[in-house]
């Protein structure tokens, strides 16, 4: 470590001017991969009706996340090898290049393949920016900055559902991935910038590509399950046993791995920190059903409410706008309270809550009460989503920033990957689970269209049991004082 001393020593804190641009440099590689979450949601019904395909519709969003699952700790460490700002440009342009092939894609196959290269891509786009900002401004100070990081997602949340149903109705689906070109090329350029001013603490890592490997094999086998479990085969059939089966002595081999491994995908002296482990149980959890909710809930205001896709779109902004204001007000609030916890706690109970008013009445209420619904649930798990991050941020060395940052996103987008698996097991079984599926939403049979109202019912309990094992991995997390200083926190980073 000697040797490099003299490239870390001292660290000098940055100006709030040098902080600024930093930050709106990565505002809009942020903005990509925030944006492709809303605007796919209200377009996917339209999209596997166009490509005749409804049975897999699910695998549009579960291969891109599984494939950002796959590469969000090879992020983590490639940048902490290489420099946060060439590994965020990497990210970018893979990004750039999935999106235009999942654009001309011709078949269902071809769009999941895409997606799946464009997940490899957006792997890395929440996690380095999330990582970029611990790097430069201290927890205590993250509130300064607030407003920057949440007009990104409050655009995403607002614009992306609205663009995603006028696209489908009115233009082409393929449309919502055109507009990533020129956003990302943005993007790039921004970044090739400004962060040329970002400060570099570089280490020696090893990558786990066995380990990733296992992990992938795993999660597909158990995916794959979930998905044709009901619909194309039967659930004790043994095509499905066989697949839960291979996932369990798959994840086995895979804990054998982080337990032999030099330097392991998910580094166990990381994930035993209290905070980190607690805090990312809690947001496996929350991310997960936040992410399962916006892709099928438009699928239940389009199937069982009766509206079309754009429709659709307008009526979801309630639970994505929710969703940000519940992370603004938690972000905001952390820096001044003590017991920091208490708002994402009370925000969890009246999600919960919410879920379960309209799992109790999935065909019975107005769509003035269901928005009230929504935008309550949004609120709530807005809630949990800074303040799990901050907390584990704050709960480690500034040498482990990256890969704390990374394994929490990792645990994110897995629990969004298994979480859109089941509840496309739930509802497009209660769709098509005779084999067929129907070519349009809104021109479901009374039995397809009583089914839906089934499956929305026990999807939304889902939903609610989720958040509440999240409460209680929350209420286990402990609640450290935020850290105040980034020069101190750098400081860190040169003890080893």
């Amino acid at each position: 470590m000697s040797a490099h001393s003299p490239a870390v020593a001292a660290p000098a804190p940055l100006d709030h001017a040098t902080v600024r641009s930093i930050i709106i440099g990565i505002m809009l590689a942020m903005l990509l991969a925030a944006l492709d979450q809303t605007i796919v949601a209200t377009a996917l019904p339209t999209i596997g009706q166009e490509l005749g395909d409804v049975e897999h519709l699910s695998w549009v969003v579960s291969a891109y996340l599984l494939a950002a699952t796959a590469v969000t700790p090879l992020y983590g460490k490639f940048s902490d090898i290489h420099g946060r700002r060439i590994t965020l440009l990497v990210s970018i342009s893979v990004f750039i290049v999935g999106s235009v092939a999942c654009a001309l894609a011709p078949t269902m196959l071809a769009l999941i393949l895409a997606r799946g290269l464009q997940g490899l891509g957006g792997g890395g786009l929440i996690s380095l920016a999330q990582t970029i900002i611990a790097d430069v401004v201290s927890p205590k100070e993250r509130g300064r900055y607030q407003g920057y990081i949440a007009s990104v997602f409050v655009t995403s949340s607002v614009v992306g559902p609205v663009l995603g149903g006028l696209f489908a109705d009115h233009l082409h689906w393929s449309v919502i991935f055109w507009i990533n070109l020129p956003l990302g090329l943005g993007a790039f350029w921004m970044v090739w910038g400004a962060l040329r001013r970002l400060p570099r603490h570089d280490r020696r890592h090893s990558l786990d590509v066995l380990g990733a490997v296992l992990m992938v094999g795993a999660t597909v086998a158990a995916m794959l399950a979930l998905t044709w479990g009901g619909t194309r085969y039967p659930w004790d059939s043994a095509e499905v046993l066989g697949l839960f089966g291979g996932s369990l002595v798959l994840w086995v081999l895979f804990a054998i791995r982080l337990l032999k491994a030099e330097e392991p995908l998910i580094p166990l002296a990381v994930m035993s920190n209290q905070v980190v482990g607690t805090g990312t149980a809690a947001a496996f959890c929350v991310m997960g059903s936040f992410i399962g909710l916006s892709i099928y809930v438009p699928v239940y205001l389009e199937g069982v409410i009766g509206l079309t896709a754009s429709d659709s779109g307008l009526a979801l902004m309630p639970l994505m706008a929710g969703t940000v204001t519940g992370a603004n007000i938690a972000g905001r609030f952390m820096a001044r309270m003590t017991h920091y916890k208490r708002t994402p706690l009370v925000g969890l109970v009246i999600a919960a809550a919410a879920l379960v008013g309209l799992a109790a009445y999935p065909d019975g209420l107005p769509l003035w009460l269901v928005e009230i619904a929504l935008a309550a649930v949004g609120l709530g798990l807005g809630t949990v989503l800074p303040v799990t991050t901050i907390s584990i941020q704050n709960a480690v060395a500034m040498h482990q920033l990256g890969t704390a940052t990374a394994c929490m996103n990792f645990f994110r987008s897995l629990g969004s990957a298994i979480v859109v698996a089941g509840f496309g097991a739930i509802v497009l079984g209660a769709i098509g689970g005779d084999g067929r599926s129907p070519e349009n939403l809104g021109a479901l049979t009374p039995a397809m269209r009583d089914g839906l109202v089934g499956a929305f019912h026990w999807m939304f309990l889902a939903s609610a049991a989720g958040l509440a094992l999240g409460f209680v991995w929350l209420l286990l997390m402990e609640e450290r004082p935020l850290r105040s200083g980034a020069a101190q926190h750098a400081k860190e980073a040169l003890v080893e």
